[in-house]
């Protein structure tokens, strides 16, 4: 692909739904996807549907190297696979994809960036690979022609409405300056999550997407559909609605009555306070995961609604526009909303390497 004069090319590797970048779009003009890869095709059907048709390459990194050709670009971006990472994974369900960061350093070998990003768990910072990754940057070291530094950010000093921590780790050709660090916008004010959802229905009774489908490697699935459209409640049991009744504004399973509270819940009075947790309108959500919409796996729970929080309200907490097109089912698109890197983050990311182009140019 011919590069336009005046962008910064991008790669985006392990794109998921486009979180990054859409925050590097929206932070500057100048950036221009070129490709982008993701191994979930319904995701990568959803980073199409809004960044090009055809930018992504849908299968895994390991196969894309073999069969494309990796661009020449300025700057490449990717979180890898964090499963495997994440202290919250004790079972340790993915931890053979850790090495997929291997991946991401072969491309940055191979595209030859001016700038790369990774992003990951915070937990990434102090694993092996992480020190593999500072090794291999040193004189000798096959990314010995890149610096970079790491640091763990939290999305809501950046103006996401969301407590999410991730690790950052920005690089760059040793050629080049060092960029400036995305610089924090909100600390000390916090942007609460009244504002995020201001205008959003509180009632909501739909409990299915319309009834829409769309082609996706010679199968029809569900989609497009934009966030506004995904504003669905589930169906819940009396039991389950007994226990939202009993929960205030804040409050969490320990406010529950003897009677509607779980064996596991009796046996365990301390520990999270999370689960079965009401949201506050005055303050930031905590972490948006895969599985927002069960109240069971987290504070999850509407600030007054008697449910969880919604697709649509869930990803106006990661900052995404209500006309971003998405591609899947429930699950599905939950999977990549909870994966996405918060928009406001992204934006921030975004400016530190727009400045750092603009002052090496």
């Amino acid at each position: 692909m011919t590069k336009k004069r005046d962008t910064l090319s991008v790669l985006d590797l392990f794109a998921g739904a486009g979180g990054l970048t859409e925050g590097l779009h929206r932070s500057s003009s100048a950036f221009e996807t070129v490709r982008a890869v993701e191994s979930d095709v319904l995701a990568a059907a959803t980073f199409d549907a809004n960044h090009g048709a055809g930018v992504t390459y849908a299968g895994r990194i390991e196969d894309w190297l073999k069969e494309d050709t990796v661009p020449s670009v300025d700057l490449l971006v990717g979180g890898p696979p964090c499963q495997g990472f994440s202290q919250l994974n004790r079972s340790k369900v993915g931890i053979e994809r850790n090495d997929l960061w291997k991946s991401y350093a072969e491309t940055v070998v191979r595209a030859q960036p001016k700038w790369f990003v990774l992003e990951n768990v915070p937990a990434f910072l102090k694993s092996a690979e992480f020190a593999e990754l500072q090794k291999a940057s040193e004189p000798g070291g096959w990314l010995a022609d890149w610096r970079f530094k790491a640091w763990v950010l939290m999305a809501a000093d950046f103006g996401a409405a969301q407590l999410r921590r991730r690790a950052v780790v920005i690089g760059h050709h040793r050629d080049l300056p060092e960029p400036a660090w995305p610089v924090p916008t909100h600390v000390g004010s916090h942007k609460p999550l009244k504002k995020v959802l201001l205008g959003v229905a509180e009632t909501v009774t739909r409990q299915d997407f319309p009834d829409r489908q769309t082609e996706v490697d010679g199968r029809l699935v569900p989609g497009t559909f934009e966030t506004h459209e995904l504003h669905v409640t589930r169906h819940y049991e009396p039991r389950s609605l007994d226990r939202f009744a009993h929960i205030p504004e804040g409050g969490n399973r320990h406010n529950l009555p003897w009677a509607l509270q779980t064996p596991g819940w009796r046996n365990h009075t301390t520990g999270s306070g999370d689960v079965m947790g009401r949201l506050l309108w005055d303050k930031p959500s905590v972490t948006i995961r895969t599985e927002f919409f069960k109240p069971e796996k987290g504070r999850y729970l509407h600030p007054t609604e008697p449910r969880a929080i919604t697709h649509f309200e869930a990803a106006r907490i990661q900052g995404f526009p209500d006309d971003y097109k998405w591609v899947g089912g429930k699950t599905h698109i939950a999977r990549q909303i909870g994966n996405a890197v918060p928009i406001p983050l992204g934006v921030a990311i975004g400016k530190a390497i727009a400045r750092a182009a603009s002052e090496s140019a």
